[in-house]
């Protein structure tokens, strides 16, 4: 009995060991699960805001630009510009309002040691009336090459805040100013920036 009696703990032993492997095998295994769900989880959200959500916010888009071609389809329109009359959010007819003039995307490099940060910027301009719009349309090269040199002497904490992006469009007019010869610009409107 002796032998009997011995030969017990040492089985309880050799379970005991094999009692540690089979837990932290099972850990694994239900870590490994939870990763897994939690990807899919995470994959299935991110396609169902894709889907949905964003598919809304794109049709709310469409139907704005269809609003304004609609409105705009009667009025005689300048190149790249708009009609003499702005309207309100309401259709109402907006004095004062003037011909728009969209600036093609510029991409420049800003002004930082390493020249590894850029600047994209598209902009609409408001101007008084349709001889400085076509005005402006003429002196394209002239307004590009002053805007350009301007962007490029900025770096990216000169862009950074929202103060600095409304002083940025206040030197923008003072800039148009200059080239168009006197005060035909009435606002600048940044339509695209992109600051990497």
């Amino acid at each position: 009995m002796a032998n009997k009696a011995e030969k017990a703990p040492a089985e309880e032993v050799a379970l005991d060991g094999e009692a540690p492997k089979k837990s932290k095998k099972k850990l694994f295994i239900m870590i490994a699960i939870l990763v897994v769900f939690l990807g899919a989880l995470g994959a299935g959200g991110f396609f169902g805001y894709k889907w949905w959500i964003a598919k809304k916010a794109s049709g709310g888009a469409e139907n704005a630009t269809e609003q304004k071609a609609e409105e705009g389809h009667g009025e005689k329109k300048a190149e790249g510009g708009h009609g003499g009359e702005a309207k309100s959010d309401n259709g109402t007819a907006v004095e004062g309002a003037g011909e728009i003039v969209s600036i093609p995307p510029l991409l420049v490099n800003l002004a930082e040691p390493q020249g590894r940060r850029y600047l994209k910027l598209a902009l609409d301009i408001e101007l008084k009336d349709k001889a400085a719009a076509d005005q402006l349309n003429k002196n394209m090269p002239k307004v590009k090459d002053a805007l350009l040199l301007l962007l490029s002497s900025k770096t990216y904490d000169d862009l950074g805040s929202l103060e600095n992006k409304i002083l940025l469009k206040k030197e923008i007019v003072e800039r148009l100013t200059l080239v168009l010869g006197e005060q035909k610009v009435l606002r600048v409107y940044i339509t695209e920036i992109v600051i990497q």
